[in-house]
């Protein structure tokens, strides 16, 4: 039997904005008995945010603090080794996250991370999967708001529906966001990172297909949609050039429950249609910035890595995902997934009960790189709604006919009825 390591859990970046929030969570809520210790390049910094745990908890004084800089590998290998579990809020990652998985892939430690960037997950797929497979290792990127509402949300979504209906040829969801709130630095330059880099990600994209195995007897689709008016969402729908529809579609080729033919499509839900607009050419032009040293730097100075928003602002942001599947035979299903502030308060919470599920509950045997639904699934959705994030049904509206000829009808479900479930939706009508 192997020696048991010294922490359950390391939170890396932990000076970082989001990792000092994810260690908050931590002081408040980590079990009796959680062995946990603080990591970075930064002693000095290390220290004032473990001062700062004490207040919460005067146990967390006594927290170890483990020196080691994103780039040395070597002592990344040394903090890997040390833990069941490495929290990692470092960011960009695909600046500084590789080191640290592959010294959770070689050690056979499992890893959690906030990314969004779909090159980064790609190549850490092509170079470090195989590995962890191997080691046991499991590598589970994009747990914060990034992925966790839309990946979990579709996972609880399908086994709503397939437990109320039955098997079905085919089952296609619809994911809708709404969220309300401001964003840091880090992930003001993770974004900007990924712009910048659109044939590479590109590159990265084909390389892994051509390398991961499909599923067998089974398909998946991520249609990329198109803006359109969704009486759904009764809101401008608006295709999100985001990581979760990836995903999303990655857990369902790897869980047979998602059934043998599974369609997502992934829209951000606007009221307004100048608001709509005003977004895509917001990201239109980001995107065209990025491509441009010089004036990616000057966008960079605006928002600086370790600023973020306040207190304030963090308790009235929030954020709804409302899930619209549908079957073969046209039956349908709503659910939303909606918490607080999606891009600190509650990824921090994401984040660190993703951590706490793989180091303590009993899931499925799984290695590699994972997603959050093959990884931990249910457990993790359960933790989640103790949390404080709620999963839930809306209502069910009735079947649809199929159109003439039988074909599967396509396009959004018809609306809820008049008043269905509208208490808490997070500003939808």
């Amino acid at each position: 039997m192997a020696e048991p390591r010294p922490y359950d859990l390391v939170l890396f970046g932990a000076t970082g904005f989001t990792g000092g929030l994810t260690a908050e969570y931590l002081a408040r809520t980590a079990p009796e008995g959680c062995r946990w210790a603080l990591a970075g390049r930064d002693e000095g910094r290390l220290a004032a945010v473990r001062a700062r745990l004490a207040r919460i908890d005067p146990r967390c004084a006594d927290l170890p603090l483990l020196i080691a800089d994103a780039a040395d590998r070597a002592a990344l290998r040394d903090v890997a080794a040390s833990a069941r579990v490495v929290i990692s809020t470092v960011g960009p990652y695909l600046r500084h996250g590789e080191p640290l998985v592959a010294a959770c892939a070689d050690s056979g430690t499992d890893y959690v991370d906030l990314t969004g960037e779909p090159e980064f997950v790609d190549r850490m797929y092509l170079r470090h999967h195989e590995r962890a497979v191997a080691t046991g290792a499991r590598l589970v990127h994009s747990c914060g708001f990034d992925s966790v509402p839309h990946d979990l949300g579709v996972l609880f979504t399908v086994e709503e529906l397939l437990r109320r209906v039955g098997p079905s040829a085919r089952v296609s969801v619809e994911g809708f966001v709404r969220a309300g709130g401001t964003i840091s630095g880090g992930t003001f330059a993770s974004a900007m990172t990924a712009f910048s880099r659109p044939r590479a990600m590109a590159r990265a994209a084909r390389e892994r297909r051509a390398a991961e195995p499909r599923p067998k007897g089974r398909l998946v689709h991520t249609p990329a949609g198109r803006p359109h008016r969704s009486r759904t969402a009764r809101a401008w729908a608006v295709p999100m050039p985001t990581i979760d529809p990836q995903v999303v579609s990655r857990s369902a080729a790897a869980l047979d429950e998602y059934g043998p033919d599974f369609a997502y499509a992934h829209y951000a839900a606007v009221r307004r249609l100048p608001i709509a607009l005003a977004g895509v050419a917001t990201v239109a032009a980001l995107a065209v910035a990025a491509q441009l040293p010089t004036l990616r730097r000057v966008l960079g100075r605006l928002r600086k890595p370790g600023d973020g928003p306040n207190a304030e602002q963090r308790a009235r942001s929030w954020f709804a995902v409302r899930f619209a599947a549908r079957t073969q035979d046209g039956r349908t299903l709503l659910t939303e997934v909606s918490g607080g502030d999606p891009g600190y308060q509650e990824t921090a919470k994401m984040l660190a009960e993703s951590a706490l599920c793989l180091a303590y509950d009993d899931l499925p045997p799984v290695a590699g790189q994972l997603t959050t639904a093959v990884a931990m699934g249910r457990p993790l959705i359960d933790r989640l709604i103790a949390a404080g994030i709620s999963f839930r049904v809306l209502d069910t509206p009735p079947p649809r006919p199929p159109p003439r000829g039988g074909r599967p009808p396509g396009g959004p479900p018809p609306p809820p009825p008049r008043g269905a479930g509208r208490a808490a939706t997070h500003g939808y009508p």
